[in-house]
């Protein structure tokens, strides 16, 4: 136990590092995207460099920070098992699980990208960074809060927001395109 702490440290450490790497990659998904309706050779010439900078961001940090945050979070549960009992980290462990299907779902596009298969708007993809930010929001303000149950009144509010920032996306996009 007397290595609790540093465990716990390195955990937050990666999920950070996770978290900053599927911020920065879906926004490399947006320059890349943007990239593609580029005339020549700015096209190709952005491209070739967006490819190399989602494969450097992807593979050697995202992939290997989701593998460590989840590394050291089996750990602390195996030396903390109690947890396992309290409501709030079933919830948790259910946010958890979000992120891992929105992580793959990056690889996912991620995969389509690198063959220059393109099947989503940069707008989509703006909005889509969203849900990392969602996840991250709500996780945070239930393990601070833990049985609190004021964190559910968070996460409510949260997606709430994003409720109204997606309206506000949608609304702006249609004030942009009636302008051109």
């Amino acid at each position: 136990m007397e290595y609790y702490n540093y465990i716990k440290s390195l955990h937050l450490i990666f999920v950070i590092t996770w978290f900053a790497g599927l911020f920065y990659i879906v926004r490399l998904f947006v320059y890349q995207i943007e990239a593609n309706e580029k005339p020549s050779p700015e096209k190709e010439i952005l491209l070739k460099q967006y490819k190399i900078m989602t494969y450097r961001l992807w593979y050697i940090i995202t992939w290997p920070s989701a593998i460590l945050a989840t590394f050291f979070a089996v750990w602390l549960l195996i030396l903390m098992p109690v947890w396992l009992q309290m409501p709030w980290m079933h919830v948790k462990l259910g946010f958890v699980f979000l992120l891992f299907l929105y992580h793959l779902k990056c690889h996912q596009i991620y995969n389509q990208l690198q063959k220059d298969e393109f099947k989503y708007s940069s707008n989509f993809m703006r909005l889509w960074n969203e849900g990392a930010t969602l996840i991250l929001f709500a996780v945070v303000f239930l393990v601070i809060l833990k049985n609190a149950f004021n964190w559910i009144y968070g996460v409510i509010g949260i997606f709430l927001f994003s409720i109204i920032i997606m309206l506000g996306f949608k609304f702006y996009k249609r004030i942009r395109e009636k302008n051109q």
